[in-house]
């Protein structure tokens, strides 16, 4: 296994869990704050509530990891493997995702104000009442996603795909579109609030569009 730099002697715990040997099970709600676990395989892993704020996961496999109310504010998720782990009210608050692959991940319910997902894939996500205001979707693919009733005040969706989406009573007030795709996207009961939709596709424009769009 390669050098890794923990904080905390129970995210000790949770490596040796990694080990193809190791039978053990990570303490619940491990304390891995601040812990560099980039490039490790943590996929399959139990993982609920563990403390991983500010924690460097950049590269990291986490397939199929249950992260259910796990604190991850402030991570390095870049470029890591998180195809169907379960993110359900988990704390991703200004988190880094870009060029991750979410593909089918469970995100009901987590709160991810200010965290950013440039260029990742979240292709049939469920993200359904999640809080993603402020966060960063530009180039994103949230293809088929379940975004019911999530609050995306002045998030970013900059040539984002989000076509044949359920987007039903979400709130994407103040949000900026421009270039996004919404062909087949279920929005009814959606609010667009001053929303910014210059070359978006399928987008109601009916709504009133800002004076300037969000930074």
């Amino acid at each position: 296994m390669a050098n890794v730099s923990l904080l905390g002697v129970s995210c000790l715990t949770l490596l040796f869990a990694t080990s193809a040997a190791a039978q053990c099970v990570p303490d619940t709600a491990a304390d891995c704050s601040k812990a560099d676990l980039s490039g490790q395989n943590l996929s399959g892993l139990q993982l609920d509530n563990i403390n991983l704020q500010g924690a460097n996961l950049r590269h990291t496999d986490l397939r199929h990891t249950d992260l259910r109310g796990a604190n991850l504010q402030g991570a390095d998720l870049s470029h890591a493997l998180l195809t169907r782990a379960n993110l359900e009210k988990a704390n991703l608050k200004g988190a880094t995702l870009d060029h991750a692959n979410m593909i089918a991940v469970s995100g009901w319910a987590m709160h991810a104000q200010g965290a950013k997902f440039n260029a990742t894939r979240l292709d049939g996500a469920d993200l359904s009442f999640a809080r993603l205001s402020n966060a960063r979707f530009n180039n994103a693919s949230l293809y088929g996603a379940n975004m019911e009733m999530v609050w995306a005040t002045k998030t970013r969706f900059t040539d984002t795909n989000l076509r044949d989406s359920n987007l039903q009573e979400a709130k994407f007030n103040y949000a900026n579109m421009q270039g996004a795709d919404l062909r087949g996207a279920s929005i009814r009961f959606a609010t667009f609030q001053g929303t910014h939709m210059d070359e978006c596709q399928a987008c109601p424009v009916d709504w009133m569009t800002p004076k300037h769009p969000v930074e």
